[in-house]
């Protein structure tokens, strides 16, 4: 959920949200309608949302910071803004609000989250190696200093795509066995020394574009979260939630998010191939379409809006509007069919 939303209470000359314009565009607020803005932050999105038609927002979030600092905007929209702190994964339990028009998702991390050092999201400054968007359950200092090494490279591999997490995994188990890693920054040099063994703490190699422990802190904080098991459950909340007509918007930061958010929207609009006539038949009601694409492809951020804020470079924005089609129902195996 990268994006640089100030409230103006906070900053007179405040960043917009990622993307903000299309989304908009794609949610069409209009008068006396209900959106949930599933990931609230700093409330960029819901102000927006408020200010474009005479309508209610629900915000959410897991970050109980995130609705406290948002109390402010709540005054400020008394009567349409309703703040409710928990997993976007839970929405339709968490609104008791009917019927929904349209739901705003803005994945990952928020800027809220990596401008403070305590939270220990970011290497850019020291702070406690903590990750938790919620404040709950193990930290990221946890899973460092007790997942075994093969663990920790799967991780590393898997959620960060580094091609060199066996060699990170090896250095952070071999650093560990000196003491705890606790800091940000602590953990970044071990990583910085297993990659770029020769190269100076804040050099950047020709052709470096990222600091070599970037992909290691999005594995870790991925991990913590749950975020991609996250994104599968929040998607499908949406599907029950929204109401027919209904549109969801999701913008997305890393492959890994937008894959499953592409792969979501296509199977749900019927855009993928029909499956073999071999295979078990389903029924006419799990498998009609319940979602109709309202973009081709991914829209991206403007080289304009990358000038401003660097971070929404690797946004993209997926959209789809709901049909009256039954939700589908979870396979036996847990997962959709």
């Amino acid at each position: 959920m990268t994006d640089l939303r100030r409230n103006d209470r906070q900053a007179p000359g405040r960043h917009v949200p990622v993307l903000l314009k299309e989304v908009l565009e794609a949610l069409a607020p209009r008068d006396g309608a209900i959106y949930v803005d599933a990931t609230f932050g700093a409330g960029g999105y819901s102000r927006a949302i408020l200010e474009a038609a005479d309508c209610a927002v629900w915000g959410l979030d897991r970050d109980p910071g995130a609705i406290v600092d948002g109390r402010a905007l709540a005054e400020d929209y008394a009567g349409r803004l309703t703040l409710v702190e928990g997993r976007f994964s839970e929405m339709d339990h968490l609104v008791p609000a009917r019927p929904i028009d349209g739901v705003a998702l803005d994945l990952g991390v928020s800027s809220m989250q990596l401008d403070r050092p305590e939270r220990g999201f970011s290497f850019r400054a020291d702070g406690p190696l903590d990750m938790r968007m919620g404040g709950s359950g193990p930290s990221a200092a946890d899973l460092v200093n007790e997942t075994p090494e093969a663990g920790l490279a799967d991780i590393i591999y898997r959620y960060g795509e580094e091609r060199r997490s066996r060699r990170i995994a090896r250095a952070i188990v071999e650093a560990r066995g000196a003491g705890r890693i606790e800091r940000t920054l602590q953990l970044a040099e071990i990583v910085r020394a297993a990659v770029k063994p020769h190269a100076r703490p804040q050099a950047k190699p020709r052709g470096e574009t990222i600091h070599p422990a970037t992909r290691t802190f999005q594995a870790l904080r991925i991990a913590v979260n749950d975020e991609l098991a996250e994104v599968d459950a929040g998607l499908a909340a949406a599907e029950r939630l929204l109401a027919p007509g209904g549109r969801l918007a999701v913008v997305a930061f890393h492959s890994l998010e937008d894959r499953k958010v592409k792969s979501f929207l296509r199977t749900r609009s019927g855009a993928l191939p029909r499956t073999s006539r071999h295979l078990p038949a389903t029924t006419q009601v799990d498998r009609a379409p319940t979602f109709e694409l309202l973009l081709k492809g991914a829209r991206k951020p403007t080289a304009t809006e990358i000038s401003v804020n660097p971070r929404a470079r690797s946004a993209r924005l997926r959209a789809a509007r709901r049909t009256s089609a039954n939700a589908w129902r979870p396979a036996a195996s847990g997962g959709d069919s």
